[in-house]
C-alpha cells in the first residue's frame, strides 16, 4: 500500500472518529455517513497488524467481537429467515468499531478533541432544550418533541441517556480545566444538566443512569465516612423532589401505578411503560426457560415472543427492552455471561488508564450501560450502542499495556 495513502487515511480515521462524537447526539443519518468513511479510512490506513495486536494484548477489546460473533452464529438457527436474522444482527455492528476507535484515538490529544466534541454538542443540545422548554424557542421539523418532554435532536429515552453521562463528562472537564472561566462553565453545565434529566425530561432509564453516576462520583471524590452523610443528603432531597410537584414525582406516581395495574394480571396498556417492561420481562423469561443454552436464534425474538402471548390479549413486542434478556433469549447463557464479561472486564480495566479522569469516565460508562439496559435493549438502539462503542474505543485508546503490577502513570 502507498504510504502517503496510508498517512493519509490515518489522518482521516482519527478525524472522522472525532466527528462521531458530535454526531451521535444529533444525526442517525450523519453517524451512518462518518462510519463509511471510518470504515475506509481504516481499511486504507494499514492499521490491521496493529489491531490485532491490541486485540490480542487487550482481552476488553477481543470480547465485543466474541459477543458479536456469538450473534452471528445465532443466525444460522431459529424461526427467523436468515436475511431478516443478518439485517438484525447488522444493528450490533457497533461493537466492531470498538478496536477500530481504539486505534483512532491513541494519541492523548485526539482523545481530548473528541470528548470536547462531545461536551461541545450536549451544551448546544442541553441550551436549546431549555429554550424549548421555557417556549422561548419554537418548535421546528427536525426536533424530536414530543410536547411533553423538551428534546432536541433526540426522543427522551436517548435525550437523558446522553445527558446523564454528559452532566458526568461535564464535572470531570470542570475538574481538570485550566482556566477558571471554563471551570464554572463546565460546572454550570454539569448542574443544568442534571436538572433536565431529573425535572424537563421524562424518562426512568435517566433517573436510574444519573443516580448511579451521582454515587460513583461521591465514593471517588470522599471517603467512606463522608459517602454516607452525602446518602443523607442525598435521601433528603429525593424525598422533597418527590413531595414537590415536578417532573420527577408525577413520574414516580405513574410508575406506581403502572406496577400496581400489571400486578392485577391484566394485560398492560400501551401507554404504560413499566407495565409494558413488566410484561415483557416475564414472558421473556418464560421464552428463555424454554431455551436456555442456545437460545431462539439471532432475530427471531419477535417470532418467539408472539408466539408466546398469542391468544392472551397481551401485547406483542420487537425486543424485551433489557439488554440481558434479550441477548440471553437470542443466544443463550453463553450470550449473556459474554455480556457480563464484556462490562465487568471492561470496569476492570479502568484502574490500568492514564488519568483520573478516564479511569472515571471508564467506569461511568459500565455503570451507564448495565444501568440503562436493565429498562432497554441499548446495544440494539442505534445511538445508545454507537456511543458505547465509540466512548468505548476513545478510552480504550489510551489504555496501558503495562504488567498489572505497575501503577497507572500519575495525571
Amino acid at each position: 500500500m502507498n504510504e502517503r495513502t496510508a498517512l493519509h487515511s490515518q489522518l482521516l480515521l482519527r478525524w472522522s472518529a472525532i466527528a462521531l462524537g458530535a454526531s451521535i447526539p444529533v444525526s442517525t443519518a450523519l453517524d451512518n455517513v462518518l462510519l463509511v468513511v471510518t470504515t475506509a479510512a481504516f481499511v486504507f490506513s494499514g492499521q490491521l497488524p496493529a489491531t490485532k495486536r491490541r486485540l490480542l494484548e487487550n482481552k476488553s477489546l477481543l470480547l465485543p467481537l466474541l459477543l458479536f460473533a456469538a450473534l452471528a452464529m445465532g443466525t444460522l438457527y431459529g424461526d427467523s429467515p436468515l436475511r431478516s436474522a443478518w439485517a438484525h444482527l447488522w444493528k450490533y455492528a457497533d461493537l466492531l468499531f470498538i478496536p477500530v476507535f481504539a486505534l483512532a484515538f491513541q494519541r492523548p490529544e485526539m482523545r481530548q478533541y473528541a470528548l470536547w466534541a462531545f461536551a461541545g454538542v450536549l451544551g448546544v443540545t442541553l441550551i436549546l432544550s431549555y429554550l424549548l422548554h421555557f417556549a422561548l424557542l419554537p418548535k421546528m421539523p427536525f426536533m424530536a418533541h414530543d410536547g411533553v418532554s423538551p428534546t432536541i435532536f433526540k426522543l427522551k429515552i436517548t435525550h437523558n441517556f446522553l445527558m446523564a453521562f454528559g452532566a458526568f463528562v461535564f464535572l470531570w472537564l470542570a475538574r481538570t480545566a485550566a482556566d477558571g472561566r471554563l471551570r464554572i462553565v463546565c460546572y454550570l453545565f454539569a448542574g443544568l444538566a442534571a436538572i433536565n434529566v431529573l425535572l424537563m425530561v421524562q424518562g426512568a432509564t435517566g433517573y436510574v443512569i444519573l443516580a448511579a453516576l451521582g454515587v460513583l462520583w461521591i465514593c471517588e471524590r470522599i471517603g467512606m465516612r463522608t459517602t454516607g452523610i452525602a446518602a443523607l443528603v442525598m435521601l433528603g432531597v429525593s424525598i422533597t423532589l418527590m413531595l414537590v410537584p415536578n417532573t420527577l414525582q408525577r413520574r414516580a406516581i405513574q410508575v406506581q401505578q403502572e406496577i400496581q395495574l400489571w400486578r392485577s394480571g391484566n394485560p398492560a396498556a400501551q401507554d404504560t411503560s413499566t407495565g409494558q417492561r413488566l410484561e415483557y420481562y416475564s414472558n421473556t423469561l418464560a421464552i428463555i426457560k424454554e431455551h436456555p443454552f442456545i437460545g431462539i436464534g439471532t432475530g427471531g425474538f419477535p417470532t418467539a415472543y408472539a408466539r408466546q402471548v398469542k391468544g392472551t390479549g397481551k401485547q406483542e413486542t420487537q425486543n424485551p427492552h433489557n439488554e440481558f434478556l434479550n441477548i440471553t433469549a437470542q443466544v443463550g447463557m453463553g450470550g449473556l455471561a459474554l455480556l457480563i464479561a464484556m462490562f465487568w472486564l471492561q470496569w476492570h480495566s479502568a484502574s490500568r488508564l492514564e488519568t483520573p479522569m478516564k479511569r472515571s469516565l471508564m467506569r461511568a460508562l459500565v455503570l451507564t450501560m448495565v444501568s440503562g439496559c436493565l429498562f432497554n435493549s441499548l446495544l440494539l438502539d442505534h445511538a445508545e450502542g454507537l456511543f458505547y462503542a465509540w466512548m468505548s474505543g476513545l478510552l480504550y485508546g489510551g489504555l496501558k499495556y503495562a504488567p498489572p503490577d505497575k501503577p497507572p502513570a500519575p495525571a
